[in-house]
């Protein structure tokens, strides 16, 4: 392994292909670290590896490229120190650390790697003899800082009951066999010398190896008769499971109420490695008391808020460096990460007590309970700060029993944005906010193309599938499904605007439309916008007509008015949200449409949409105020730039049809109609 990492070509690739081939080289989680640590430092000399201490703490540890890139661990700036690699030191005069520590016993070892105070007390147990002597022992010794971190009253305990006491706590820091960081297993246990008690061993996937949680910070120093790991912490013998922990601990009485009412306490007994994150009998008492009975009284609700604090392996805070999300037994997942000595869950440092040990697996108390949306009501799912006026106005409209009742639904919820102005509770918003929920569950990967979903309102929605945009009319999901206890919650970029009459009817009750309504009655183009079918209406309004040149003899050429309308129709129907970068469109007449988004504006053949997505029954109109022309050949289109949103683009719309390739073409066909039909 060693030669491979010492080749270092002057090629740029070559430092790169050594770290990769020194990783795979290396054995364990803990050694590929130690083999980024000392590619780090190697500069330094022979034998360096470089560390990561956290500022203003002595918390260090061995490097990797995550780590090294972002210089942070647990969310805290670090600064990076160069010392000797384990079994290591330096010669006064040389570089790096070319000289292997000489081999000593246990006893004289522990005074090299600075664990004084276990030295000190091995003495005082009258251990030095043993570790001194004969034999192949294994010591987790505690660092000196380990030792002051006692409580005061536990380490007098420990030191003046005739160092019984103490001699027992240093045996069970001891294994009778020699055990390198290879030996340490992830979910191994070894028997101790304290009556055979077990020390539960973790070998993490970032390095981290802990033993009864406590993280080894100075493993693999030899010794002629065993080996030293200096460990962060004093450990103490384990005995009982989780169920007992849960059994005499008053503050989690209402939690182990919970696990009997749901059948779970066979996890809690049983044999295997789990972490539980245990909320406190205050945590439950800050739960509105109506959420908190309606879950106890559902068995399914129940438990799965219950396996929802429960990960399937056992996690030990000291392991966790980063936010890493990490498998429930519920089936979703929970952000585990840390803020300084804080460990966090989903962003919050709410764990108030860390590292209760059992014998299958570890506890740590927190002081809010997690509630997965699998247990939450529609109106729960809907408290979120990105819906908050969607979910106030569904109570405003009384709605709320809908919602919170075990009806199964899905609520369609506009975020804060897609509501413009102040809204007034009248009929009509509360219609609209009627139409929002749908009468069925439903799951956004099951929608399909032309799908009709019926409202509590009455109405049947449309499904619009693009090729990375799922719309239910004109409001396009902009996040995760949210799957409730009985609904689902979809939220939707857009307040739903359904279609309440055909493209002409839509025009007619507008305003600004009024020319172009003229304009398709002269053209005979009435019938198309009324007949069933799918088309999308790039609509010039009154000011895209004042605009044209020469206005009064279009609007009195039906020929010239029909060829310019049919280029402004496109086959199918598309909405804004399938909008993205070089979407095309092939009207019913002449060279395809070419679309694009640019600063939240839709683009057509570079003239702004001023007014998108008017739905209508047979299409979708949008509001444009120029009259739209072919794009010259070969010209670098505006609106090809990257979109600034993440609007989709359109995948039905590829027939080919015949184009006219540039204005100038398209001016001669409608000329040349205007002239047959004046013959005529």
């Amino acid at each position: 392994m060693m030669s491979v990492c010492a080749r270092v070509p002057g090629l740029l690739l070559v430092p790169v292909l050594t770290l990769f081939l020194c990783a795979c080289a290396a054995r364990s989680p803990y050694q590929a670290v130690l083999q980024h640590s000392r590619i780090r430092g190697r500069l330094q000399g022979p034998n360096v590896c470089a560390m990561q201490q956290i500022k203003g703490t002595d918390k260090k540890y061995f490097t990797n490229c995550k780590q090294w890139y972002h210089r942070k661990v647990c969310g805290k700036p670090t600064v990076i120190t160069y010392e000797c690699c384990p079994g290591y030191e330096r010669i006064p005069g040389e570089k790096g650390c070319p000289a292997a520590l000489p081999l000593v016993n246990i006893y004289n070892t522990l005074g090299v790697v600075g664990a004084t105070t276990t030295k000190m007390y091995s003495e005082r147990a009258e251990l030095r003899e043993e570790i001194e002597g004969p034999g192949s022992f294994t010591f987790f010794a505690p660092s000196n800082d380990a030792w002051a971190a006692l409580p005061a009253e536990i380490l007098d305990a420990l030191v003046s009951n005739v160092n019984i006491e103490l001699l027992n706590a240093l045996h069970y820091h001891m294994v009778n066999r020699r055990l390198t960081s290879e030996d340490l297993k992830h979910g191994s246990s070894f028997s101790s010398m304290y009556q055979d008690f077990k020390v539960h061993i973790h070998h993490y996937s970032n390095g981290v190896v802990t033993v009864n949680c406590a993280r080894l910070i100075k493993p693999d120093q030899h010794a002629t008769n065993g080996i030293v790991h200096v460990v962060d912490r004093v450990i103490t013998a384990v005995s009982n499971n989780m169920q007992t922990i849960l059994d005499v601990d008053g503050d989690l009485e209402t939690l182990q109420a919970a696990f009997v009412t749901a059948g779970l306490t066979n996890i809690l007994e049983d044999e295997g490695q789990y972490t539980i994150f245990a909320p406190t009998n205050e945590a439950f008492e800050k739960i509105p008391p109506d959420t908190l009975n309606r879950i106890l009284k559902d068995p399914v609700a129940l438990r799965d808020m219950l396996n929802y604090h429960i990960l399937k392996h056992m996690q030990c805070a000291e392991s966790v460096v980063a936010g890493t999300p990490m498998e429930t037994l519920q089936g979703t997942t929970l952000e585990v990460g840390c803020d300084g000595d804080s460990m966090t869950l989903n962003g919050k440092a709410i764990v108030t007590r860390k590292d209760q040990l059992g014998t299958n697996g570890v506890i740590h108390y927190i002081n809010e309970l997690l509630i997965p949306d699998s247990a939450k009501t529609l109106l729960e799912l809907a408290d979120g700060s990105s819906i908050s006026t969607a979910s106030n106005l569904f109570v405003e409209a009384g709605l709320s029993s809908h919602l919170t009742g075990s009806e199964a639904l899905t609520l369609l919820a506009p975020q804060n944005d897609a509501f413009k102005g102040s809204l007034t509770m009248t009929p009509d918003t509360r219609k609209l906010m009627t139409n929002h929920i749908l009468m069925e569950q439903l799951s956004s990967n099951a929608l399909y193309h032309g799908q009709e979903l019926e409202t509590l309102g009455g109405l049947r929605l449309r499904v619009f599938v693009y090729r990375n945009n799922l719309c239910i009319e004109n409001a396009c999901i902009a996040a995760h499904d949210k799957t409730g206890r009985f609904g689902t919650l979809f939220t939707v970029n857009k307040v739903l605007t359904p279609p309440m009459g055909t493209l002409m009817d839509i025009l007619k009750s507008d305003d600004r439309f009024s020319t172009l309504v003229g304009a398709i009655q002269t053209a005979g183009m009435t019938e198309l916008l009324n007949q069933q079918g799918t088309l999308t209406f790039f609509a010039p309004t009154n000011e895209a007509f004042s605009a044209h040149a020469d206005l009064n003899r279009l609007l009195r050429d039906p020929a010239a008015l029909s060829a310019v309308l049919r280029y402004h129709l496109g086959e199918g129907l598309l909405v804004s949200g399938g909008v993205t970068s070089h979407t095309r469109v092939t009207p019913l007449l002449g060279d395809k449409l070419e679309l694009g988004v640019r600063n939240y504006t839709v683009y057509v053949n570079k003239v702004p949409v001023a007014d998108a997505d008017l739905m209508a029954t047979n299409g979708v109109v949008h509001a444009v105020n120029s009259i739209i022309k072919p794009l010259p050949p070969k010209v670098d289109r505006e609106q090809a730039d990257a979109p600034a949103t993440p609007l989709r683009s359109a995948a039905s719309f590829r027939a080919d049809a015949k184009s006219f390739r540039n204005e100038n073409l398209f001016r001669q066909v409608v000329r040349s109609r205007s002239s047959r039909t004046m013959q005529q």
